[in-house]
Order: structure tokens, then C-alpha cells, then sequence
């Protein structure tokens, strides 16, 4: 394994990653065991439009539940420990309201490389809170993880999640066709964007 800057032979695992950092306007903290129901408030004014890319993002399609939230907070904070994925809430400078969730994830430590993900929660979007946590969570990959490169897989019909790719930086590097597909059958094109960490 790739010792990476740390010069640690067990790399990542002997390395403290910060479990919180914050932007301008928000505050990202990793997610915790008692977060479920908050998750699940934000999913419930979300869900219909995560649904529209139900190849993307399956786990949409099944109701929000606090006991699901919760197994998904704990799953989370198990992973951000053995350096599996970061998963993150995303905060109003308050601490308190919730505006989306997103994560690093698939890290590739050999390169080292990960994925990004996010979701924002409908009521609050359009005041470019997401965009603001992606680049974050981008600088986050790059400073604190030390990753070369960090990539974005976005539905090919996902205008909003294109845009934002396009508005932090990312280059579209292709598209992978008829890489998914729907619950109904229906093949889904994926774009792939990416950014690379300059040295």
C-alpha cells in the first residue's frame, strides 16, 4: 500500500482526519450515531425529488424511516473510522439546520483517489448551499486526505447536479452509456466529472 505523505505504513488508518470543518455559511460534521432523525426530517421534504434518479440513488425509493436514518449514521461513523468513507451532514452556520448530506466515498488510497456525492434538502435549495459544501468537501479531499483526484458520477439527465459539477470546477471527463438502469428497465447514461489536485 501507498505509504502517501504521511510516511504511515498503515495509511489512512494511523492519520486523524478532522471530523468537522466548516465554510463561509455552513458548518460540515461528520455523521453520528443519534443523527437518524434528523436525516430523516430532511429526507422526508426531499424524497420526491431524489426519486427522479432512482438509478443513482436507489436507496430513495425506500420511505423514510428514523430507524433506517439511524443505521445509516452508524454504518457512517463505523466507516469514517476505518477510513472507508466520509460521510457528512451539512449545517447552517446555526449547527442546527440541516440543508443535505454529502459523503467521500471508494477511496482508492493506492493513487490516492475517492468519489463525492451529495443531496440537498428541497425547501432549502437555490442559496447555493450545496455548492458551497461540495467545494468544501473538495478541498476537504485535497488538504486533509491528500487525494489526487476526486470524481463526481452524475445522471446524464441530472441538470442540477451537472450544473454544479460545472459551477465548482469539475471537467467532464465522458460519459458511460447505458451504464444504469431504472427500476422500469429504462437505460441511464452517466457522466463521469472529475478534478484534479494541483501540485
Amino acid at each position: 500500500m501507498h505509504a502517501g505523505p504521511f510516511g504511515a505504513s498503515m495509511y489512512p488508518l494511523l492519520v486523524n482526519f478532522p471530523e468537522r470543518f466548516k465554510t463561509d455559511r455552513l458548518i460540515l460534521r461528520c455523521v453520528r450515531p443519534g443523527d437518524g432523525a434528523t436525516i430523516c426530517d430532511a429526507l422526508a421534504d426531499s424524497v420526491a425529488a431524489l426519486r427522479q434518479f432512482p438509478a443513482s440513488l436507489p436507496w430513495a425509493l425506500e420511505e423514510p424511516s428514523v430507524e433506517r436514518s439511524e443505521i445509516y449514521c452508524r454504518e457512517g461513523f463505523a466507516h469514517f473510522i476505518a477510513r472507508r468513507e466520509f460521510r457528512f451532514l451539512i449545517f447552517l452556520g446555526d449547527g442546527e439546520t440541516l440543508v443535505g448530506c454529502c459523503a467521500l466515498f471508494c477511496p482508492n488510497w493506492s493513487v490516492p483517489s475517492v468519489e463525492i456525492g451529495w443531496w440537498g434538502r428541497t425547501p432549502t435549495l437555490g442559496h447555493g448551499f450545496i455548492s458551497e459544501a461540495v467545494e468544501g468537501l473538495i478541498r476537504y479531499a485535497f488538504e486533509q486526505l491528500f487525494v489526487h483526484r476526486v470524481a463526481a458520477f452524475v445522471d446524464d439527465l441530472n441538470s442540477k447536479s451537472i450544473r454544479l459539477c460545472e459551477r465548482v470546477g469539475m471537467t467532464l471527463e465522458g460519459t458511460l452509456r447505458q451504464e444504469r438502469v431504472d427500476p422500469d428497465g429504462t437505460l441511464r447514461n452517466t457522466r463521469v466529472y472529475a478534478t484534479i489536485r494541483m501540485r
